[in-house]
C-alpha cells in the first residue's frame, strides 16, 4: 500500500487515539514488578484511580484483560450457579454481556429493547417490586452503549431499585464512559463498576478495572461460581503491598500513570464538559444534514459517540468505505441489529474542537460521494455552536481572572 500523507483519523468510539505523552510513557524500560519501586508506583496508582471512579469507600481492582474479562470477573466474584440476573437490551454490548452470563450458568432475565432507548428505571422498579421473593440477585446495566449512542440514567436506576426495596447487587459497565461522562460509584450506590483502558483513559486495549463496594465484597465470600484468575481476595491482599498475584501489565501501567496526570491537569469536570460540547456539536451537524439519530431520547444522548441512521436503500458500510478510501478516516460500523444501518462518529478521549471539525468535514464530504441525500451545512452548524461555546468560555475565563 502506498503512503498517504497526513494523519489517520480514528473516529471510532474506542480504542481511541493515544496521546503522545502516553505513548512515550509506555516506552520506558520495564522494572521489577516485585521490587520496592514498583510497589510504591502501584499503590499510588490504585489510590488515584479512586478519584476517577468517584469512590472513597470502594476497592479498586486492575486486571491485564479486555473489558470482557472484567464482565466475567464481576459475575464470578458475586454470584452462584443458577442465580437470577436482570439485564436490559440497550444494544450490542448489553446483549453480549447477557450472553456471557447465560453461558456461565446464570438465569438471565433479559428485558428486550428497541436499541433506541436506554434502560427504563420505571420498568426496573416494576420488575424488582414484583420479585417479592428476591430471586434476582443482581442488576447488570451498560452505562454508555457504544453500539447505539445511548447513555442510561444510572442514578435514576439506583433510585428505582431503592424504591422497590430490593437487595440486588448493582453491576454497571462504564467501559466507554469512565473519565468521559460524569459517574459516581459511591453516590449512585453501585456495587461493581466495570471499566476498560482503551476509551476515556486514553490507553491501548489490554487493561480493565473494577471499583467494588463493601456489599459486593461480602457477596464474594459466599459466591460459588468457579473463579481463580479473577478472584478478588488475592488481589486485595497483594495490592496492600503494591503487588499483584500475577504479572501485571507494567508498561500499560506506566501509560495509565501518564493518562491520569493528563486527566488531573485538565480536570474531570472540564473533561465531561468537553465531551458534552463535542457531542452537541455533532448532533447539530446530523440534524442540519437532515439525517436521523439512532437515540430517540434526548435525556439519553451519549457524550462520547453519535450513532447516525442512513436513509433506507443506502449502505452505511459502503458510506464508511468511501470515507476511509477518500479521507483516511475510520468511522464506527453498525453492530448486531443495526449492522449496515448506522455509522458511528466517535468523539471520545484525547480530542479537541479542530479534530471534531475535521471529522465532520470528512462525514459531510463522504455523504456527497456516497450519494446519500442530505442538506449541506452540517459542518457549519457544528462550527457555529463551537465558536459560541469558545466565546463563552473566553468570557468566563476573563471574569474569573478579574
Amino acid at each position: 500500500m502506498s503512503y498517504r500523507g497526513g494523519r489517520h483519523f480514528l473516529q471510532i468510539p474506542g480504542p481511541t487515539n493515544i496521546p503522545e505523552r502516553v505513548l512515550r510513557a509506555m516506552a520506558a524500560p520495564t522494572i521489577d514488578h516485585r521490587g520496592p519501586d514498583f510497589s510504591r508506583f502501584a499503590r499510588e496508582l490504585l489510590k488515584e484511580l479512586k478519584d476517577i471512579f468517584k469512590t472513597t469507600e470502594g476497592r479498586i481492582v486492575v486486571y491485564p484483560s479486555s473489558g470482557t474479562g472484567a464482565w466475567e470477573a464481576a459475575l464470578v466474584n458475586t454470584l452462584s450457579p443458577g442465580d437470577s440476573v436482570l439485564m436490559v437490551e440497550t444494544g450490542q454490548f448489553a446483549t453480549l454481556w447477557s450472553e456471557l452470563a447465560a453461558r456461565m450458568g446464570l438465569d438471565v432475565q433479559f428485558v428486550p429493547g428497541d436499541w433506541r432507548h436506554g434502560v427504563d428505571p420505571a420498568q426496573v422498579e416494576r420488575i424488582l417490586t414484583d420479585d417479592s421473593a428476591h430471586k434476582i440477585k443482581a442488576v447488570g446495566v451498560v452505562h454508555n452503549e457504544t453500539s447505539t449512542g445511548i447513555t442510561s440514567r444510572i442514578a435514576e436506576i439506583r433510585n428505582a431499585m431503592d424504591r422497590a426495596g430490593h437487595p440486588a447487587l448493582f453491576l454497571v459497565d462504564v467501559i466507554s464512559s469512565l473519565a468521559s461522562i460524569d459517574y459516581h460509584h459511591d453516590q449512585w450506590g453501585v456495587d461493581v463498576t466495570i471499566a476498560g483502558s482503551q476509551k476515556g483513559l486514553m490507553l491501548p486495549p489490554g487493561m480493565s478495572f473494577h471499583a467494588v463496594s463493601a456489599k459486593a465484597i461480602a457477596a464474594s465470600k459466599t459466591a460459588r461460581l468457579p473463579r481463580a484468575y479473577w478472584e478478588w481476595q488475592p488481589m486485595f491482599a497483594q495490592n496492600e503491598k503494591g503487588l499483584f498475584p500475577f504479572t501485571p501489565a507494567t508498561n500499560l501501567l506506566y501509560g495509565l500513570r501518564e493518562s491520569l496526570a493528563m486527566i488531573r491537569e485538565e480536570g474531570l469536570e472540564n473533561i465531561f464538559a468537553r465531551h458534552a460540547r463535542h457531542a452537541e456539536a455533532t448532533r447539530r451537524a446530523v440534524r442540519a444534514w437532515g439525517l436521523e439519530l439512532l437515540c430517540q431520547n434526548a435525556a439519553e444522548y451519549s457524550s462520547v459517540v453519535t450513532a447516525v441512521l442512513v436513509p433506507a436503500g443506502h449502505s452505511a458500510d459502503a458510506f464508511r468505505q468511501q470515507v476511509l478510501e477518500n479521507f483516511n478516516m475510520s468511522l464506527g460500523n453498525g453492530l448486531g441489529r443495526v449492522q449496515d444501518k448506522v455509522f458511528r462518529i466517535g468523539h471520545l478521549g484525547d480530542f479537541n474542537d479542530l479534530m471534531l471539525a475535521g471529522t465532520l468535514c470528512g462525514v459531510e464530504m463522504g455523504l456527497e460521494l456516497a450519494g446519500i441525500l442530505h442538506s449541506k451545512g452540517g459542518v457549519a452548524a457544528a462550527m457555529d455552536y463551537l465558536t459560541v461555546a469558545a466565546r463563552q468560555g473566553s468570557e468566563s475565563h476573563a471574569l474569573a481572572a478579574r
